[in-house]
């Protein structure tokens, strides 16, 4: 197999420690619990504008 050249992608996330991992996790899912919470906000705000009541 002479020509082809073999390609191998060294995975960087195997040798970072297990806390640094894990708050990258808490991290990403906190940003987006917060985006969606700007989301639903903005969203009532213009429905509660537009005259509808959530009761």
């Amino acid at each position: 197999m002479t020509g082809k050249h073999v390609v191998r992608e060294d995975d960087g996330s195997a040798k970072k420690p297990l806390w640094q991992r894990l708050g990258w996790l808490v991290v990403i899912w906190s940003g987006s619990v917060l985006a969606l919470f700007v989301v639903a906000s903005l969203l009532r705000m213009f429905m509660t504008a537009a005259g509808m009541k959530t009761h």
